[in-house]
């Protein structure tokens, strides 16, 4: 069963196969050994670490992959590998964060702690952070969009997130539930339903956000739909913010899949933000 097929399910389907390492279209997974890459923890939890891929040379600047899954234990940072794994070859050092999710101890406040503890580590990481963007696909989307503005809830941010590329992103926890996605997966990681009184959770209840965003998201995805995208960036750039919408062809997996249209377009956006 591939992965693809297994977020179609409700998390009580799946549990079964936690321990597969299977790819989004179940491919064999691109070689990420060539990298230049370290494993780093930055909390007790087995899933508190994070893998900096380098660049040769001086990179041109920090890109924090996060990975997707409707933020549930059985989907894991192997996702982001190749990813940082293309993104160091392009000139980037690359953070493959990985953290707890639901049925391993995550949750709300617990994977957001995660994420903004991840993005933290990277100050110790001796990388500079100048340039930090935050790269997140579906569930991943939402957490990188939330990371730019997480500052304003009282979590940690020294490290500054200036720029996001969210892919396929569920950016709307309000909508993501009342359309069922991900058989209820935002009503799991907050542990109620989802609400506009879930502001220090929900992306589209921090409108503006205050760093340029881009959405790349594929025309046929049916597991999070398009209109995600593009009702968040209509709503941000009504708001004041930076906001673009990239649509690609192709369904969920593409905007992750590194040998696809849908990457060489997200690499495009990383040039302009810090040319080679």
């Amino acid at each position: 069963m591939h992965r693809r097929t297994l977020l179609r399910l409700p998390a009580l389907g799946v549990l079964g196969v936690a321990g597969l390492s299977l790819t989004a279209c179940g491919e064999e997974k691109p070689d990420v050994s060539k990298a230049e890459r370290r494993r780093v923890t930055y909390g007790e939890d087995p899933s508190q670490y994070g893998e900096l891929f380098l660049p040769e040379g001086e990179p041109r600047g920090l890109v924090v992959v996060i990975h997707g899954g409707f933020w549930r234990a059985e989907y894991a940072a192997d996702l982001g590998q190749p990813l940082a794994a293309s993104l160091a070859e392009e000139g980037w050092a690359a953070w493959n964060l990985e953290y707890r999710r639901v049925g391993n101890g995550g949750g709300a406040p617990e994977t957001f702690d995660d994420v903004a503890a991840g993005i933290e580590k990277v100050a110790d990481l001796g990388v500079d952070t100048s340039t930090v963007v935050t790269l997140g696909h579906s569930a991943g989307g939402h957490l990188a969009t939330w990371a730019a503005a997480r500052g304003r809830y009282d979590w940690p941010d020294t490290v500054k997130v200036t720029h996001v590329v969210s892919q396929a992103g569920v950016l709307d926890l309000v909508a993501s539930e009342e359309e069922g996605l991900g058989g209820g997966a935002a009503r799991m990681l907050l542990g109620h339903q989802p609400t506009v009184a879930d502001e220090r959770y929900d992306p589209a209840q921090q409108l503006p956000l205050d760093v340029p965003l881009w959405c790349v998201h594929g025309g046929d995805d049916t597991i999070v739909p398009l209109t995600q995208s593009v009702d968040y960036v209509e709503r941000a750039t009504a708001a004041g913010a930076t906001a673009e919408v990239v649509e690609v062809d192709g369904d969920h997996f593409t905007v992750i899949d590194v040998s696809s249209d849908a990457w060489t377009r997200t690499l495009a956006i990383l040039d302009g933000i810090a040319p080679a």
